[in-house]
């Protein structure tokens, strides 16, 4: 048997607490994931904005759309791709299952180092 072993943290979210339009962040092994309950579903992506590492949990959530506080980037919380500038890079997307009482979040336990430098610069 061959092979790397990926770790991954699992985040639940209790979605009586996650109404519908609204958006929270977690941490997880380090690293801010915020999980976003749409109409479409819950989703979830990283809470820090691509452009100047401004926290998305602040700012705000419309439709599958996140705008970040700083400089009004926006990103699809579908897939993390970058809708609006002033951003370039898109933000980590991670895996989403959920029932209609839960979501469960997976993050590679790695994660926090794959993404370190990729920052757009002011």
């Amino acid at each position: 048997m061959s092979g790397a072993i990926t770790a991954e943290i699992t985040l639940a979210i209790d979605l009586a607490d996650l109404p519908v339009g609204e958006m929270i962040a977690r941490e997880a092994g380090g690293r801010a994931v915020l999980v976003c309950h749409t109409r479409e579903g819950v989703f979830a992506v990283d809470d820090l904005c691509s452009h100047a590492e401004a926290h998305l949990c602040e700012g705000r959530l419309r439709g599958i759309r996140v705008t970040c506080p700083l400089h009004g980037a926006a990103f699809d919380v579908r897939s993390g791709a970058v809708l609006k500038g002033p951003a370039r890079q898109p933000i980590r997307s991670y895996a989403v299952r959920s029932d209609r009482a839960r979501a469960w979040v997976t993050v590679p336990a790695d994660a926090h180092d794959a993404d370190a430098s990729s920052a757009d610069p002011l």
